[in-house]
């Protein structure tokens, strides 16, 4: 690792610097590398300023970066730092976003963007030339990109904690929150041999029932406007059908598994779902505790009974607030990752068992 520099970009409050950097020394130490020494600060005016301290002349380098609660600055951060490294003949510059943010914004909705296409292509253009990230939003995001993109995957580890830290996982049964998420409960589902319930009705997620841009307001025909000879039908508009639980709960540990808790609203509405259908423990797992606002609070006052995230974005406010929110460390994957790349091996032992749907 002679020719490897690695840099951390954070604009964060004091406690998230201590807890996240105290992550990145392990992560060093698992590579034997040290942190490469940049100066990034805010001038008066709140623009970023970026200087390298040392030479990264036709070095690797490893910018390694996570989203705080500021994440246009934390964005702004990242995309100075990685021209600067361009300007200073890096020879590869890797960003190592465990979070990969705006990555909801990926479809297009009424009159609005892509956003997480822009980013993409403002991360290009900077001079990006590698990408490794984890458990995307959407899986095509990558297509986004025109460099290398890694996406890899924290199932592994989610799988292993249900499995030493559930005494009773056996009895457990999969929940999918909203049918958008059955393929991921599936998987999970099939690799520990267990059974899978669904939630469908009012509590789902409404993400999957915004227009995707074709469908224009106003919905009122103007009669004016079209031609006489068009009678375009009108889309009969969705109503949701009463919640439902597909599949048996009863006297079960549920399992509740997404990749990303950010707005805890319906976590909570499938919480209270199952404990009215039986379930006597409920869990929620997932990749990236966001966990924004007053989430850790109506958690900790909520039905659930643990919140197992990993540690993609630091959190550790939010666990003094609620004891019942755990972390799952997946430093040891980003390093192996970071160790292949720099020596030209391949990824694939990282992708080993992965599925489509994991």
């Amino acid at each position: 690792f002679g020719t490897t520099v690695i840099y951390i970009s954070l604009v964060y409050l004091t406690c998230y610097i201590a807890s996240y950097c105290l992550e990145l020394m392990f992560l060093c130490r698992r590579l034997g590398v040290e942190l490469g020494k940049v100066q990034v600060y805010q001038e008066a005016n709140r623009e970023t300023q970026v200087q390298i301290e040392e030479s990264v002349r036709s070095k690797d380098v490893f910018i390694i970066q996570t989203v705080s609660k500021d994440v246009n600055t934390t964005i702004m951060e990242l995309l100075i730092m990685v021209y600067a490294c361009r300007t200073s003949c890096a020879r590869n510059i890797i960003g190592v976003i465990p979070y990969f943010p705006y990555s909801k914004q990926c479809k297009m909705r009424k009159r609005g963007s892509i956003v997480s296409k822009l980013l993409a292509s403002m991360m290009c253009k900077a001079g990006l030339t590698h990408l490794i990230t984890m458990d995307l939003h959407q899986k095509e995001i990558q297509g986004f990109f025109n460099i290398p993109v890694d996406n890899l995957r924290a199932s592994p580890f989610l799988l292993q904690y249900i499995q030493e830290e559930i005494p009773d996982y056996r009895n457990a049964v999969i929940v999918a929150k909203s049918p958008a998420s059955a393929k991921r409960a599936q998987s999970f589902a099939e690799r520990l041999r267990l059974g899978i319930a669904v939630i469908h009705g009012e509590a789902q997620d409404a993400e999957s029932d915004l227009v995707d841009g074709r469908h224009s307001p106003p919905t009122v025909k103007n009669i004016g406007a079209i031609h006489p000879s068009l009678e375009i039908p009108l889309l009969i508009p969705k109503e949701k059908p009463p919640i439902t639980v597909v599949g048996d709960v009863g006297g079960r540990i549920a399992i509740i598994v997404d990749d990303i808790i950010d707005d805890v609203d319906s976590f909570l509405a499938a919480a209270e779902t199952l404990k009215e259908r039986g379930a006597y423990k409920i869990f929620v797992m997932a990749t990236h505790g966001i966990l924004s606002s007053d989430a850790p609070r109506l958690i900790e006052e909520s039905a659930i009974d643990e919140v197992v995230v990993t540690n993609t974005i630091p959190h550790e406010i939010q666990k003094l607030q609620c004891p019942k929110i755990k972390t799952v460390d997946i430093s040891m994957i980003l390093s192996e990752a970071i160790r292949r790349i720099h020596n030209g091996e391949s990824m694939s032992y990282l992708f080993r068992n992965i599925g489509m749907d994991d």
